[in-house]
């Protein structure tokens, strides 16, 4: 090999490595796919929900308490109105929705919920299942009523943002169940409608839990 020859094959795996150390672009998750009072499971882990659907495998798994749901408006049984991305969410009937990411993370991270009557609390930690240490936790308020679209209850949707030290891999959402939706959960940016990643001393945006209202409104 000559020595121009061995400056450009040089300059090739520069390139590559290069590339291959680059921030990956931002991941969402929008339960599109999903199909209503599913269990999403390994959907988005190289596997299936619990009645047989599949996404990209991102490498996050959820315990069998997370739940699609499907807007009602588009079949579902969902009372969700003004999804992001439509139109199914994230919820939970039971326990906690637990998200798990073995290979952890410490980029941003984002998402979008709704909950009509309560605050709720989420918990990051550094290990899988809500075990190890808690690197971080935020409450979030309720958002009241939303104007549906045309109908659902669960319509107004805003962003929680939560920083943490460390690295995160799961996320236990907490709270009264059938009372919050998720949507749209993003790593690589702190603002879902971001699609520029964020450095990791940013870190995540939290996740909604919400308690039981006085008129007792139901999510699904």
């Amino acid at each position: 090999m000559t020595l121009s020859m061995r400056l450009a094959a040089a300059a090739v795996a520069t390139l590559l490595g290069a590339a291959g150390s680059a921030q990956a672009a931002p991941v969402t998750l929008t339960f599109e796919g999903l199909q209503n009072l599913e269990a999403i499971n390994g959907f988005y882990n190289g596997g299936t929900g619990s009645l047989g659907s599949s996404g990209t495998n991102y490498g996050v798994q959820f315990n069998s308490n997370s739940l699609a749901v499907i807007d009602s408006d588009a079949g579902g049984t969902g009372n969700i109105g003004n999804e992001p991305t439509p139109s199914t969410a994230l919820f939970f009937l039971t326990g906690s929705a637990i998200l798990n990411y073995s290979a952890g993370f410490d980029t941003g991270f984002s998402f979008f919920y709704s909950t009509v009557d309560f605050s709720g609390t989420v918990r990051v930690y550094d290990a899988e299942n809500a075990g190890g240490n808690l690197i971080g936790s935020i409450n979030l308020a309720a958002l009241g009523t939303g104007p549906g679209d045309p109908t659902g209850a669960f319509s107004n949707w805003a962003i929680g943002s939560l920083g943490f030290a460390g690295i995160a891999k799961s996320i236990d959402f907490g709270g009264t169940v059938n009372q919050v939706a998720y949507d749209n959960i993003t790593f690589g940016a702190t603002n879902p409608n971001n699609a520029v990643p964020e450095p990791s001393s940013l870190a995540l945006a939290g996740l909604a839990l919400a308690g039981l209202g006085a008129m007792r409104r139901r999510l699904a």
